[in-house]
């Protein structure tokens, strides 16, 4: 995989010098400081999560997904973020820095309603009264090729970090992204740690969502082709030291229908394979999405199909590294052997008189689970699940304030509902999550 990372690094860099995009973003540099940008993200979060049968039902470890922990949680606590991107110098190659600053403070907490994440917890399973991270990158840019060094957030289909708690998971590692070629973004690179949520530990291990254990580091390298103004194509491959090798494939088509009508088709399939001492077990996994959303108006209607067609169901690495279309907000409809399908409906209160008002609401249903044959290392392994299903309900109002001196105030409410059978992993849970964020922009 690093050999496949090395080889879209050197494409990339052939690609600059014969200058194959319309127009080179270094060329256009107007400096360091002039093209730098100053924002800071308020945020205030609370989150209750009550597992209703007194915890998680399946056998997996799940070490690094937040709030399966048995019991009640309830947390609130603010977060500010603050994030400087420099530009870059002016000359044939362009240097400059980003960097950034977290600060998560307690509001409301207690040593029994610990687990939502948003907070660290201490050994005496106290929550911090606040905490705080910095870091950044190096970066360096060639034409429309940039190259950075260090720790910043991932966001790609193969190892993506997440921001749905108070303060966003970041990567330390190499990171290449180029666009010289019309309509063709490369996005290539090699990680070697993680900051998971509510912690200041940025040299902590990959993580994973349900095994237990995997490899020190991994690569990654792909890119997204727009062939028309209606269809996106994206190839991806990845590899996790000694876990597994994971291959992605997407296509996103969007049919104009005329009279603010249009119907959308999103696809989305991976193959994984165990690799080297395949640590978190013997793994051949097939997982495929379809999600048809028809709009019309304000309003939109989707319907999904999920498949996972396989014995160890689907894992991942980082928080939101899972591009498939019944991950939703508990659960993510990914264990052995499960099909699923989901009904969506959006809502824009715009043409009714209320702008920056959407609302949500879905509903997804999974069955024919059986566990009994993955292996223990993947997390997904329970001998007495046979035939297991579940259901999640998600609703969801937010509102952004269109203007004055609150102007991009939002406010976010989100409530699941999750069900399952007896042996379905992740267990019987009624959970409410209230956000709000104030972007401000300094520079």
């Amino acid at each position: 995989m690093r050999t496949i990372t090395l080889s879209i690094v050197a494409l990339a860099v052939s690609a600059a010098s014969l200058q194959m995009a319309a127009a080179s973003q270094q060329s256009e540099s107007k400096g360091f400081i002039e093209d730098s940008t100053f924002n800071i993200l308020n945020r205030t979060f609370y989150f209750n999560r009550d597992f209703r049968n007194g915890g998680f039902n399946g056998a997996g470890t799940n070490a690094a997904k937040p709030g399966r922990e048995n019991g009640y949680r309830e947390e609130a606590a603010h977060g500010i973020m603050a994030v400087f991107e420099s530009g870059f110098t002016q000359g044939t190659v362009g240097f400059g820095v980003d960097a950034y600053g977290h600060l998560g403070i307690k509001l409301d907490s207690g040593g029994g309603r610990t687990g939502t994440a948003l907070l660290p917890v201490g050994s005496d399973g106290r929550p911090s009264d606040d905490y705080s991270e910095v870091g950044g990158v190096v970066k360096v840019r060639l034409s429309n090729t940039v190259l950075k060094v260090g720790e910043k957030r991932v966001e790609n289909p193969m190892i993506a970090t997440g921001d749905a708690r108070l303060l966003p998971q970041t990567a330390t590692g190499v990171f290449l992204t180029s666009d010289e070629i019309d309509s063709l973004s490369i996005d290539a690179g090699h990680v070697t740690a993680m900051n998971e949520f509510g912690s200041t530990n940025s040299d902590g291990g990959l993580q994973i969502q349900y095994a237990g254990n995997v490899g020190n580091t991994a690569d990654w390298a792909g890119g997204t082709y727009t062939a028309s103004d209606n269809l996106n194509l994206s190839l991806f491959a990845s590899e996790v030291e000694d876990t597994w090798r994971r291959y992605y494939g997407n296509a996103n088509y969007t049919l104009p229908l005329g009279d603010m009508r249009s119907l959308n088709f999103d696809f989305n399939i991976y193959r994984t394979l165990d690799e080297g001492k395949a640590l978190a077990g013997a793994i051949e996994n097939t997982t495929w999405s379809l999600a048809s959303k028809y709009a019309m108006g304000p309003h939109a209607l989707t319907l999904a199909f999920q498949k996972v067609d396989g014995n160890d169901g689907f894992d991942y690495i980082g928080f939101n590294a899972i591009y498939l279309a019944n991950s939703v907000q508990y659960s993510d409809f990914n264990a052995p052997n499960e099909e699923s399908w989901q009904l969506r409906y959006d809502l824009d209160m715009a043409e009714f008189g209320v702008p920056g008002l959407t609302l949500m609401a879905r509903y997804i249903r999974g069955d024919n689970i059986d566990s009994t044959d993955a292996d223990p290392l993947s997390g997904f392994f329970n001998a007495a699940a046979t035939n297991e299903k579940h259901w999640e309900r998600d609703l969801e109002a937010k509102y952004v304030v269109q203007g004055g001196a609150a102007k991009d105030l939002s406010f976010r409410v989100r409530q699941a509902t999750h069900r399952g059978s007896a042996n379905q992993i992740d267990g019987d849970v009624d959970e409410v999550r209230v956000i709000v964020e104030y972007p401000l922009s300094v520079l």
